[in-house]
């Protein structure tokens, strides 16, 4: 039987929650075996900058910090179940993938 791998990703931990919420509840209703969703480590994008932009005055420094959230939900791929995840309707910020193995 298909499975299908399905990662969530995105900067807001909430958004993650409430997809991976939506996907277990469809599979619960089709009856398709499930595992996760899991969470993988939290990527941190950090960059610092100067504050003054021409050199002049204090060495004063800002810091800046982006987190990249993962969620993996394995599924046992069948064609009803794969359907009604993919009419989620996903917010802006949020990148899903669906990977189908053997």
């Amino acid at each position: 039987m298909e499975k299908a791998r399905i990662i969530i990703i995105g900067k807001n931990p909430r958004e993650l929650e409430d997809i991976s919420k939506q996907i277990v509840d469809i599979t619960e209703k089709t009856g398709a075996n499930y595992s996760g969703p899991i969470p993988l480590p939290t990527k941190k994008l950090k960059i610092t900058t100067r504050k003054s932009s021409d050199g002049e005055g204090t060495a004063t420094w800002e810091r800046w910090e982006m987190r990249i959230h993962k969620r993996i939900i394995d599924v046992d791929a069948d064609e009803r179940s794969l359907r009604q995840i993919m009419r989620i309707q996903v917010p802006d910020g949020v990148h899903i993938e669906i990977e189908l193995t053997q």
